[in-house]
């Protein structure tokens, strides 16, 4: 006969072997920026270099709105999955922005978003930056008005 603690272990031990096959199928999976990285879905490309693409967003939410991607996602799936080694990529993910936004005559401000995960609206599972500009923001964002 099962005691309580046998049943306990067996159920936790489940939830985290669930846990790492979920972590390792959304590495794994591919997402459409994978496609528009091997040039299987075209995009317009505003700037690149050997670590990231930048190119404008599909559904634009400002008159201009671009998605930075890094190249390589190394398990930097989203924010949250930051490790100490992501420290490179992260800074100069940051810095591209800055890059994009002169090339585009951002000079008057700009906003940049992440959205990480499902609760933060994270709709593809590749860590991307939304470069948001041309018009003036709101605050708090979302609120009606000729303002993005």
């Amino acid at each position: 006969q099962m005691c309580i603690r046998d049943r306990y272990q067996r159920r936790v031990h489940g939830d985290i072997q669930q846990q790492f096959i979920n972590l390792e199928m959304a590495q794994t999976q591919e997402t459409i920026f994978d496609k528009i990285l091997d040039k299987r879905i075209p995009a317009t490309v505003v700037y690149e270099d050997d670590q990231v693409l930048a190119f404008r967003d599909v559904h634009p939410q400002a008159p201009v709105h671009v998605l930075i991607i890094p190249k390589n996602k190394d398990g930097l799936n989203g924010i949250s999955r930051a490790e100490e080694r992501h420290i490179q990529i992260l800074g100069h993910l940051l810095y591209s922005v800055k890059i994009v936004a002169d090339k585009l005559g951002l000079e008057n401000g700009y906003r940049i978003v992440i959205n990480d995960g499902q609760d933060g609206g994270q709709s593809v599972d590749h860590l991307h930056i939304h470069l948001l500009g041309g018009a003036q923001c709101t605050w708090p964002p979302g609120t009606p008005g000729p303002k993005i």
